[in-house]
């Protein structure tokens, strides 16, 4: 064995350019990436036979209207270890963490060696994503002591925040080390309500997979179905019909538009801006009733299915409802931007440097609000999106105002581009058949509302999956995160946290 990499053109993840290197060249082949351009967008493991070793694969982005890369290291043994990538690679960080406590391999050298997913207690007989591990068996927990930063400083006080939050906020505790109103650092525990959502896909048809897709994360569910589909249809090479491709996009743009507009009414609620509240949530709920007149669903769920849509639908009075609408929002909007009180709570708020979010791996508007342009939508089209012209927009100040902005901007872009798809739509078919081809492996991506989501699918000898792994926005941005509490206050917690658009179901998965 020696430590070159090997490119495997004729088989593996179909959508990639794959290599495969051996665990300790792994380090030289992430390098070999980073100085070629290329971003790692996450790492994860999977076992292609129980019993046997366990397999990391390394997804990077190479660049804009490139394929993927995919680096595929196969362990000799189920004790190997690898050698940690975070010290280099910052973002790598929690996906290192989880396939150590859900697949069972330890990477080392990792600088935050704590419990991610499984809180400390957790005694799994096998990995949880060990084919051998039985879904239905419950896991052995012991009372343990968690496993926090150590205190220094007799001043310094510790408040556990949670998992119970105010308000409907999603189970989460953040443990805020203090002194008075400032923040000195902040450690989130997450993971309170992790479902085993990559678990459940296993052995399921392909087809049946799409229904816990957009289950996963609710407020995301095309975001989501969208990326699966893909993926499964990248592995089964087959070919959408051009009109479901457009139909596509339109609920994509739909699940961006209804989100943003509740963002918007959410932060209105930590800023205490009272009436701003009221109509940001009052728009979404018209979106959300524009979708259910439209498809059956507020939240556009069983729709898109592998190979299409399920059904057709008929777009041809969307415009008109959304161009009663669009003054509305666009009124809104201006408002929001000429309040002081509001505004003053947004600027200079959670600060969130180019670096952070790039070393850390922010996505979407967070990542664009400070200061780096990328999109799925347009780096990488899917769907009908290289058939539609629009802007990304991006701001340089990384604060929660600017986060904002990047969400007003998106509206209006999103409105043009749903009357740009209902005027191009064709007739014809929206659904072919999408048959699974044994060991076949399909890579799949969306860029929803919160930013990139990405699924990787491996389908058995018998056309089941056998792995499906789900790379989350809320995930990469619940990262981030932290990085903007530190050397902050209290005061302005709560409107960091909303400024970010985060999901904790998206996250625990």
């Amino acid at each position: 064995m020696t430590g070159s990499v090997e490119r495997m053109p004729e088989r593996g993840m179909r959508g990639t350019v794959e290599r495969i290197v051996w665990p300790h060249s792994v380090p030289q082949a992430c390098e070999d990436l980073i100085h070629a351009g290329a971003r790692l967008q996450m790492a994860y493991a999977w076992f292609p036979r129980p019993g046997q070793p366990p397999e990391v694969i390394y997804l990077a982005d190479r660049a804009p209207h490139q394929p993927f890369e995919l680096l595929r290291c196969s362990l000799t043994h189920e004790a190997q270890e690898l050698p940690s990538m975070t010290p280099r690679i910052p973002l790598l960080g929690w996906y290192e963490r989880e396939v150590h406590e859900l697949c069972g391999i330890a990477f080392h050298g990792h600088p935050e060696p704590r419990p991610l997913v499984l809180h400390e207690g957790a005694r799994p007989p096998l990995p949880p994503l060990d084919p051998r591990y039985q879904p239905t068996e419950m896991m052995p927990y012991t009372e343990s002591p968690w496993d926090l930063p150590p205190l220094e400083g007799d001043d310094v006080q510790v408040l556990p925040f949670g998992p119970v939050r105010a308000d409907v906020l999603e189970s989460a505790q953040i443990v805020f080390y203090y002194v008075g109103e400032a923040i000195l650092h902040c450690h989130p525990r997450l993971f309170f309500k992790h479902r085993g959502m990559e678990k459940r896909f296993e052995g399921l048809a392909p087809a049946m997979g799409a229904l816990i897709a957009e289950r996963i994360s609710g407020i995301d569910s095309v975001a989501h179905t969208l990326a699966y589909c893909q993926a499964v249809e990248a592995a089964c090479t087959c070919e959408v019909p051009v009109r479901a491709l457009y139909l596509r996009s339109i609920l994509a743009e739909l699940e961006r538009l209804y989100n943003h507009l509740y963002y918007l009414g959410h932060l209105c609620h930590t800023t205490t801006l009272k009436v701003g509240e009221a109509q940001g949530k009052l728009l979404a709920e018209q979106c959300k009733q524009i979708n259910g007149s439209l498809t059956g669903s507020r939240f556009l769920r069983s729709l898109i299915a592998p190979g299409g849509l399920r059904r057709d639908l008929d777009v041809a009075e969307l415009p008109a409802k959304l161009r009663a609408l669009e003054p509305e929002i666009f009124r809104y909007m201006e408002s929001l931007e000429q309040t002081n009180s509001h505004l003053d709570r947004l600027m200079t708020t959670g600060h969130l440097p180019q670096q952070i979010a790039f070393d850390q791996g922010a996505t979407g508007p967070v990542k664009r609000a400070s200061g780096i342009q990328h999109d799925l939508r347009v780096d990488h089209p899917y769907a009908a999106y290289d058939r539609l012209a629009f802007e990304i927009p991006v701001r340089t100040d990384g604060d929660a105002h600017a986060r904002v902005q990047i969400r007003m901007e998106e509206i209006r872009n999103t409105l043009l581009l749903l009357f740009a798809a209902v005027d191009a739509i064709p007739d014809g078919p929206v659904r072919v058949e999408c048959e699974p081809a044994p060991r076949a492996e399909g890579l799949g991506w969306c860029e929803g509302a919160r930013g990139s989501t990405y699924y990787c699918i491996h389908i058995g000898q018998e056309g089941r999956l056998a792995r499906v792994k789900v790379k989350s926005a809320s995930f990469s941005n619940w990262r981030v995160f932290p990085f903007t509490v530190h050397d902050t206050n209290m005061m302005d917690y709560a409107i960091n946290e909303a400024s970010f658009g985060l999901t904790m179901a998206g996250c625990d998965r």
